[in-house]
């Protein structure tokens, strides 16, 4: 049980740190003109808004104006991490209801396991959703920082966000996997108990 528990608490880190990337405008940060260190404003750049941070530290943010007006990639961001969120939900309702120190379903034990299987296998889908925008994100920044043709305005840090997408995704992905591991040991711990009982 314990190890469920440490699965499922993985994986619920993971789904929380999914929806502070979705809110947080740090995916993109700008603070440079060429050679030169502009620390006057730093430019922040997220799915929903870009914000501009002062050296005084007054921060105005505004949201996109349209979404058609925003390239691919980002439309299709937006998009994946706002379905990892909602992959998240269902696998958390579902993990609940599989856990063992759960009271769901304790009249059918193994179909209480099955659930807490198939939450697993959605906690990993969820993960690998959030993983796919944020690495499609980083490639973009990475490429127009490294081009010739981008102007220095187009050209970017990698923000806290995509460091945080990438951990949030593997936490989730190594959480459902520990869920899953957990089924397959239970069903082997059953089998090696009839094999021993057979024998005696």
């Amino acid at each position: 049980m314990q190890t469920q528990i440490v699965g499922f608490g993985l994986a619920l880190i993971g789904f929380l740190g999914t929806i502070l990337i979705c809110g947080l405008p740090m995916w993109q940060v700008t603070a440079f003109i060429g050679a030169n260190i502009v620390t006057a404003q730093v430019y922040w750049e997220g799915l929903w808004m870009n914000c501009v941070l002062q050296s005084t530290g007054q921060l105005q943010c505004k949201a996109y104006d349209s979404v058609l007006a925003l390239q691919q990639y980002q439309q299709a961001s937006r998009g994946l991490v706002c379905s990892s969120i909602g992959i998240g939900v269902i696998a958390i309702g579902l993990s609940t209801v599989g856990l063992r120190c759960s009271n769901f379903f304790d009249y059918d034990r193994r179909k209480k396991s099955n659930i807490g299987m198939a939450g697993g296998a959605v906690f990993i889908l969820a993960g690998i959703t959030c993983i796919i925008p944020v690495c499609w994100y980083a490639y973009i920044i990475i490429t127009r920082f490294y081009s010739t043709v981008a102007t220095d305005s187009m050209k970017g840090e990698l923000g806290a966000s995509i460091y945080v997408g990438w951990v949030s995704g593997v936490l989730q992905v190594i959480g459902g996997g520990i869920l899953l591991l957990v089924k397959n040991l239970y069903i082997l711990q059953i089998m090696i108990m009839f094999d021993l009982s057979f024998f005696v």
